[in-house]
């Protein structure tokens, strides 16, 4: 396995052969463990990412107590009273997790966040159409820290780079643990956290993660992560496709469908289509702005 550090360190492959074959047999519908080759770099210690939390703009940081119950409601959360930077150079007693969303906004983050993704876009392109909207964003978690119980409109590979997680990951489109509702609010503006049952623990599938392990996650697949005893950092490499902008319009379309009465078909999923629903919704929303 390469290892990698330094600035210069993505040109070199981070996916090998077996993790993109292992890639192709789970993309886009399966949540799966693999191989990593980042073992470190220059951008990613924590005081470049307390430098990069800073800089971003305010909409991109997100930082609260880690100290959460999977299920928290989205107006429960509460400050952890620090600066994002404060929270990152002091997360291992800061008690707290952050996320820094959308890191492409700075040019040399844009270029590590392509490089990876280059690597695997062939592959993915070859399933499921132009590889759209490539985004990023790095989580860093104090000791224990939980993400709650959530899902994200995104293709996502999260590679772990320091410390180690669990992962828990439920099928994607099974309305028994996000309800279809939830899905078409969340698409016109809902919060992406979801109600948790405690009877949910045992139907999802825990994913062990260390430095050199990544995990894929389908589309809107609910999941939640317990951090481990060390602070934790990971990077999220995130795309969209033609299918998953069909499907989150699909579902939008059916909340307009539902608030006049009619009870709407959930989108099947991949490869199911839902152009008509999709290009309704589109054109509703033209007429409307």
């Amino acid at each position: 396995m390469n290892q990698i550090s330094g600035r210069d360190s993505f040109r070199q492959a981070v996916f090998g052969e077996e993790t993109r074959r292992q890639f192709d047999a789970c993309y886009p519908e399966q949540a799966r463990v693999l191989d990593h080759a980042m073992a470190s770099h220059d951008l990613l210690t924590l005081e470049a990412l307390a430098r990069l939390g800073t800089a971003l703009p305010k909409a991109s940081v997100e930082y609260n107590p880690g100290d959460l119950p999977v299920g928290i409601k989205p107006e429960d959360v509460p400050e952890n009273g620090m600066t994002i930077g404060d929270t990152i150079r002091m997360i291992d007693q800061s008690a707290s997790w952050a996320v820094l969303k959308n890191i492409e906004q700075m040019p040399e983050y844009e270029e590590l966040l392509l490089s990876l993704l280059g690597e695997i876009r062939p592959i993915l392109e070859a399933k499921t159409g132009k590889m759209l909207k490539p985004q990023g964003f790095i989580f860093v978690s104090s000791p224990d820290a939980v993400t709650p119980y959530h899902f994200d409109p995104e293709h996502n590979i999260l590679l772990q780079l320091r410390g180690e997680k669990w992962m828990t990951t439920f099928p994607a489109g099974n309305a028994r643990f996000a309800a279809d509702e939830i899905h078409e609010g969340y698409h016109v503006g809902g919060h992406r956290n979801l109600v948790w049952q405690d009877h949910f623990e045992g139907e999802g599938t825990r994913h062990h993660l260390t430095p050199g392990k990544a995990i894929f996650v389908p589309v809107m697949a609910p999941h939640y992560v317990q951090n481990g005893p060390e602070p934790s950092i990971s990077l999220s490499i995130t795309w969209r496709s033609d299918w998953s902008f069909e499907e989150a319009d699909a579902r939008a379309f059916n909340g307009w469908l539902r608030k006049r009465g009619i009870t709407p078909k959930a989108p099947g999923r991949f490869p199911a289509r839902s152009k008509a629903k999709a290009l309704a919704w589109r054109v509703l929303r033209k007429f409307a702005g």
